[in-house]
C-alpha cells in the first residue's frame, strides 16, 4: 500500500522566474537525454519516480542528465570525492547576477561575450560558468587553489564545443589570496561570484553533515556519514570559516575597485552579514545589495557591492557591453 503524501506544487515558486528548474524533475525526459540515468531512477515510497539523493553516484548522474538536457553539455564528469553541486540553486545565483547587471543596463540583461564574469572557486565541476555561458553567452574566468579542480574544469571546457572559447581557468597559487594574483592589470570584470567554504574546520563540516543526515533519516546513530554531494576539504572549510573568507574578499576587492563593476558572494550564515557589512563600509563601497535566496528548506543570500558611482556605472555599461 502506497503511503499518503503531502501534495507538491507544480512549480518551485521560490526559484528565480528564469530558472529552468522550477518544475519537478521530469525523469522520462531526462533519461531520454541521458540514458545512463535510467538505472538510478525508480519509484519512491510514494510511487513517484526519483533517485536516491543519499547516493553520491545517483546525484552525480542526475547532474549529468540535467546539464545535458537543459544546457547541451555532452561531456561532464568530476573526479571522485569532489563537490557535485545542486544545479537549481546554482542557476538561481546566475540569474540574480543577471538582474544586478540589468539594473545598470536600462533593465535589460546584458548578453554575449562582452560580459566578463570571474568565478572564485570554480571547482572541478565548473557549474557557474556552464550555466552563465549557456544562459546568457557570458565569458568566464574561473579560479581555484586546487590543481585537480583546475585540470578538471579545463578538461570540461575543452570537451564541450559550446564552452571552448568561453572559459579561462587560472590556478590561484597563493591559497590565502582571493583576487590578488588572479586579476591582471588589463582585466575588466562586470561581475564576480563566489560560493565560499562554509565551515571553519574539517571537524565542524563533518559534524554539520552528520546532524543533517540524521535529521533526514539517512543515518542511524552508529552509521558513518557520506556526503551525497561530495566535497574536498578546501571546498567545505577554510581557516576562520565563511566570516573570515568574506572579510578577506572585501579587503582585496578594494584594490581592484575600478576593474570590476560588481563584486558578489553567497552568504550562507546570517551571522556573517553584520561582519561583512561593516567590512564593506570600512572599505568605502558606494552601494550594497542583499538578495535573499531559498531552495526548499535551505535559505541563503547574495551580497553584492560596488565602488563605482552611479555615473561611472552608467559609463561602464556604455563602454563595455556595446562593443560585442
Amino acid at each position: 500500500m502506497t503511503p499518503s503524501k503531502k501534495p507538491f506544487p507544480t512549480q518551485k515558486s521560490e526559484l528565480h522566474p528564469r530558472n529552468l528548474h522550477r518544475q519537478r524533475y521530469d525523469f522520462p525526459a531526462l533519461i531520454a537525454s541521458c540514458p545512463e540515468l535510467a538505472p538510478f531512477v525508480s519509484p519512491n515510497k510514494y510511487g513517484d519516480l526519483s533517485v536516491n539523493f543519499s547516493d553520491p553516484a545517483a546525484v552525480k548522474m542526475l547532474n549529468k542528465a540535467l546539464l545535458k538536457h537543459f544546457y547541451r553539455i555532452e561531456q561532464w564528469d568530476i573526479p571522485a570525492g569532489y563537490l557535485c553541486p545542486p544545479i537549481p540553486g546554482r542557476a538561481d545565483y546566475i540569474h540574480y547576477l543577471a538582474d544586478i547587471l540589468a539594473q545598470n543596463n536600462s533593465g535589460q540583461v546584458p548578453r554575449g561575450n562582452a560580459v566578463h564574469a570571474l568565478d572564485i572557486g570554480v571547482g572541478a565541476n565548473a557549474i557557474y560558468p556552464i550555466i552563465g555561458h549557456i544562459s546568457y553567452g557570458w565569458k568566464f574566468v574561473g579560479t581555484d587553489i586546487d590543481p585537480v579542480s583546475v585540470s578538471s574544469a579545463r578538461l570540461l571546457a575543452e570537451a564541450n564545443r559550446n564552452l571552448a572559447k568561453a572559459l579561462d581557468i587560472r590556478l590561484q597559487k597563493e591559497a590565502e589570496r582571493i583576487f590578488n594574483g588572479i586579476i591582471k592589470p588589463t582585466d575588466r570584470f562586470d561581475i564576480t561570484l563566489c560560493n565560499p567554504p562554509f565551515h571553519a574546520s574539517a571537524q565542524e563540516a563533518e559534524a554539520v553533515n552528520l546532524k543533517k543526515q540524521r535529521n533526514l533519516g539517512h543515518l542511524k546513530n552508529d552509521d558513518k556519514p557520506v556526503l551525497n554531494f561530495g566535497g574536498k576539504n578546501h571546498e567545505l572549510w577554510c581557516e576562520g570559516g565563511e566570516e573570515q573568507f568574506v572579510r578577506q574578499m572585501t579587503q582585496e576587492s578594494a584594490t581592484f575597485a575600478q576593474q570590476c563593476l560588481w563584486f558578489t558572494t553567497l552568504v550562507s550564515k546570517k551571522t556573517t552579514l553584520p561582519v561583512l557589512y561593516h567590512a564593506l563600509r570600512y572599505a568605502g563601497v558606494t552601494e550594497i545589495k542583499t538578495i535573499d535566496m531559498a531552495q526548499g528548506q535551505k535559505a541563503s543570500r547574495i551580497v553584492a557591492w560596488t565602488f563605482l558611482s552611479d555615473e561611472q556605472r552608467a559609463q561602464w555599461a556604455t563602454t563595455h557591453w556595446q562593443r560585442a
